[in-house]
């Protein structure tokens, strides 16, 4: 009995992540918005009434396309920044994460990028809700350098938004780039890399 019902457990997470793989590349070509449940099942080969096993409406996927798309990140961020790490090592290792992510996942960070200030509610708050938590780990570890004593817990919020903000527009510019050639996407590093830099440089004057 308990062999069949994991093998009826694998099949049906098979199922999910076909309705999330296909509606993924559905979105490299429409917005969440004008997506329907049927061209998400056609695409996979399975009756529309299979899709509400999984979720409850296209904007329960969307919310759980976001939650793949970041989700696996935090761990990595947190290692990223830190405090262990000296500063200069930190960006460096930001910028790299940033890019091969862009080049790994980049119907991921396309939908994100479009999503993140489109028309479906409960996925803008999903991806909000994501980008909070990625600026309170952001802000527990630069909170631990020596250079954020005499901080304020609000300073220290606003540096971990600008370094998260920071993060989505190198993205953005990583995603630009994917098809043009490799100097330009060194360049793109080299820009990133810079302007995290006077991040930092402005960090470290802020109590002057």
């Amino acid at each position: 009995m308990s062999h069949t019902l994991g093998i009826r457990q694998a099949q049906k997470q098979k199922t999910r992540q076909a309705l999330l793989d296909a509606a993924l590349g559905l979105l490299e070509e429409q917005s969440l918005s004008s997506l329907g449940l049927r061209e998400v099942t056609r695409a996979v080969g399975v009756a529309p009434t299979a899709f509400y096993r999984h979720f409850r409406s296209i904007a329960d996927l969307g919310v759980a396309l976001v939650d793949e798309a970041l989700g696996s990140l935090h761990p990595m961020v947190r290692t990223t920044v830190s405090a262990t790490r000296g500063i200069d090592e930190r960006i460096t290792r930001a910028v790299e994460l940033i890019e091969r992510h862009v080049a790994t996942h980049p119907a991921h960070v396309r939908f994100i990028a479009r999503e993140r200030h489109g028309g479906v509610q409960p996925v803008r708050e999903a991806v909000q809700a994501q980008l909070a938590r990625f600026t309170d780990e952001v802000k527990t570890e630069v909170a631990k350098d020596p250079e954020a004593a005499g901080w304020s817990d609000e300073d220290l919020l606003m540096l971990a938004q600008l370094y998260v903000d920071q993060m989505l527009i190198t993205s953005s510019l990583f995603l630009d780039a994917l098809e043009e050639s490799q100097e330009e996407r060194e360049r793109v590093a080299q820009v990133a890399t810079r302007q995290l830099r006077l991040i930092s440089i402005g960090r470290r004057h802020w109590l002057d």
